[in-house]
């Protein structure tokens, strides 16, 4: 079951060891290179999958914020791992081009390639739910102050809670910029 948090510095609590939590607060060098970002990578690279989905909790971050997220976790993995982790932006995957974005996805990880997938919130997209569930595993992504619990709930709720290794909350102005 994945634990909701009151809103923190950005945090990943992990289903299996509900104590265990990894605070993000960004410094001035890059995030790839902050270690609170590699503990949350570490964190996530602990549980096996091939297909990772960042899911937002719910409405109230700008569509780019999986992406982000998804963007400084493939930096991070790639100091760690020596290799690129592909991303792949389903934020704006419209409904007719549903089954081509799954097709790739599917062809890229049965080629061993490991894949974040940066969705949008699921409220605001039906595809969400979709690609979410047809992924390896997930991570709820919190955006402090701008996202409720409610919708983190329903969220969870919606992809099913067995999906998710954990959440991770982020302090809006605390995100590395696209």
């Amino acid at each position: 079951m994945v634990r909701m948090e009151p809103p923190l510095p950005a945090l990943l609590s992990k289903r299996d060891d509900p104590g265990s939590q990894t605070a993000i607060q960004l410094r001035d060098e890059a995030p790839w290179q902050n270690p609170e970002w590699q503990r949350l990578w570490l964190a996530v690279e602990s549980r096996p999958w091939r297909s990772l989905a960042l899911i937002p909790a719910g409405q109230g971050a700008s569509l780019d914020f999986s992406l982000i997220v998804a963007m400084t976790l493939s930096q991070t993995a790639m100091v760690h791992l020596g290799r690129p982790i592909q991303v792949a932006d389903a934020t704006r995957v419209p409904l007719n081009q549903l089954t081509a974005f799954s097709n790739e996805v599917q062809r890229c990880t049965s080629n061993g390639e490991r894949l974040l997938v940066a969705l949008p919130p699921p409220g605001g997209n039906a595809i969400t739910a979709a690609i979410a569930q047809s992924a390896d595993a997930a991570v709820l992504c919190i955006l402090s102050t701008k996202m409720s619990s409610g919708d983190a709930k329903r969220t969870v709720k919606l992809i099913g809670a067995a999906r998710f290794l954990g959440s991770a909350i982020f302090h809006p102005h605390k995100l590395p910029k696209l």
